[in-house]
């Protein structure tokens, strides 16, 4: 994150609070299960399993599954457009339309009553939005997990209370407070409107594809660890 520009850097917080929204809109779906946060997903999977709990091992093993599932298609999604366009913001605009694509599947798949549908779309979208920053086939800012985020950030303040760069961990600060931004608005909109909510996250996405359109260039051109360096 600290390497990012400032730009950049603005864009991937945006883009941890769309997650932090899309992410407590299915908490609070699923009564108490993740669509990007994993980690927890796996936790209360281990403890299904030793309480004997077939039908909340499936649940989240089907959520797990999905969400690599998503992630993958996201890196498929990027690889073609790398391939396929000659634009260098070409994945940047590709991936993030199909992320938005998965998000509208899943509010119209709210609306007509298929809610496993929608949480399925949910996932597999949150899954392919963390192909956004990769470089050489592994991801370098995760948007939907924060854990390695707060590693970085403490590891940063500790160096900067010895006398290294003073704001190193300020980046890895303001992913985070994206992701729980973004999840406030996320647990506001679903007490108000339920599931419909995930219309807003579908415009939040449109919106983000239309910044990486215009904006792409002054993102990137200063950041050669974003979406699109292809050393």
């Amino acid at each position: 994150m600290h390497s990012l520009s400032k730009k950049a850097c603005l864009f991937a917080v945006s883009l941890s609070a769309l997650a932090g929204c899309v992410d407590a809109i299915g908490f609070l779906q699923l009564s108490g299960h993740f669509v990007s946060f994993m980690s927890g997903n796996i936790t209360q999977l281990a403890v299904g399993m030793v309480k004997g709990d077939f039908n909340e091992a499936v649940i989240l093993m089907s959520v797990l599954s999905l969400f690599v599932g998503g992630t993958m298609m996201g890196t498929w999604v990027r690889l073609l457009s790398m391939r396929v366009f000659t634009k260098a913001k070409s994945p940047t605009v590709t991936l993030l339309g199909f992320v938005t694509l998965l998000l509208a599947g899943a509010s119209v798949a709210q609306e007509i009553g298929w809610g496993f549908i929608a949480i399925a779309f949910m996932t597999m979208a949150m899954g392919a939005e963390n192909a956004l920053f990769q470089r050489n086939g592994d991801t370098i800012v995760g948007l939907t997990y924060m854990t390695g985020t707060l590693v970085k950030m403490g590891q940063r303040l500790a160096l900067a209370l010895v006398g290294e760069e003073k704001l190193a961990w300020f980046p890895y600060f303001l992913l985070w407070a994206g992701l729980l931004a973004g999840g406030v608005l996320g647990a506001v909109l679903f007490q108000r409107i339920a599931l419909h909510s995930l219309w807003i996250a579908t415009l939040g996405g449109a919106g983000l594809m239309l910044v990486s359109i215009f904006f792409k260039t002054s993102l990137t051109e200063r950041a050669p660890l974003f979406l699109d360096e292809r050393s």
